[in-house]
């Protein structure tokens, strides 16, 4: 046998058994990455900061001239924080995002998003947030500037999940906390306006407003709809944050066991109860 085609083949033996050992050894990210998109992917939130933000336009045709200037003022401070509140989403989302990439096999460059995380919380400058939150968002901005210049992926994904923990924590708290504030708003809205009906309509049920009357019965019904089905979103949206919380939590907790089979199942139920919940929030 040829003495250079023997030290050949014993050198790609060697090799192939050193990389199936490597193959063998490796972390398995499957379900870590499919956590972090289907948080990222979860919805709802931002469709209900935009629905606060313009609370003043639904309700201004139903209010009594008195509360006018009081719901004006009112209007001018959700403006104020609208975003504030949206801003600390898109920290999360973009965590969610960097640590989903960094579970998988491609590299992205998430660079621009983070540079713009400097121009968020109104520049940190006037914020309407609580210094926690901000502590929380600058944090994670610093964060993610560190794990998108990572060349270790497995190390990545633990230093990530590690350090990330709390400032995720403390902005998805914030955003359960702003949910029941956006509910609380329009269920006010909804007494507004239903409301408005419940002493009008009986005034207006005559035979010379008989058309007036039927147009504003069926305003009404279309309205009451609409409420329903928002305060179902309401708690889906609380319901998928919560779930966020509590994966990321379970994935800190278990860092040195999150390729086992156990974590792994744990992580693929948190996955499908997040894309149910997205399913529903997108549902009309």
């Amino acid at each position: 046998m040829n003495p250079l085609r023997t030290l050949a083949t014993s050198a790609l033996l060697a090799a192939s058994l050193l990389l199936g050992g490597c193959v063998s050894n490796q972390v398995n990210l499957e379900e870590v990455r499919e956590f972090a998109n289907a948080s990222a992917r979860l919805g709802g939130y931002a469709e209900l900061s935009t629905r606060y933000r313009d609370t003043y336009l639904r309700e201004q045709p139903y209010l009594p001239a008195a509360a006018d200037k009081v719901a004006r003022e009112n209007d001018a401070k959700r403006h104020a924080a609208y975003n504030d509140f949206v801003t600390i989403q898109k920290a999360v989302v973009l965590y969610m995002q960097t640590l989903s990439a960094l579970a998988g096999e491609g590299r992205y460059d998430f660079t621009p998003q983070i540079d713009n995380m400097g121009a968020g919380l109104t520049g940190l400058a006037e914020t309407t947030l609580g210094q926690k939150q901000v502590s929380a968002y600058t944090g994670l901005a610093r964060l993610l500037t560190r794990a998108v210049t990572s060349h270790y992926q497995r190390e990545s994904v633990e230093t990530m999940v590690r350090e990330g923990d709390a400032d995720v924590r403390v902005l998805l708290e914030a955003m359960i906390t702003l949910t029941d504030v956006y509910a609380a708003a329009n269920e006010n809205e909804k007494k507004t306006v239903l409301g408005f009906f419940e002493v009008a309509l009986p005034l207006a049920d005559r035979p010379q407003d008989r058309l007036l009357y039927t147009l504003a019965r069926a305003h009404v019904q279309g309205k009451t709809s609409e409420y329903r089905m928002i305060d179902k979103r309401f708690e889906l949206a609380r319901q998928g944050l919560t779930k966020v919380a509590q994966g990321h939590q379970k994935l800190r907790e278990n860092l040195a066991t999150m390729s086992s089979s156990e974590m792994r199942k744990m992580l693929t139920a948190y996955v499908r109860d997040l894309r149910m919940i997205r399913a529903g929030l997108a549902a009309d």
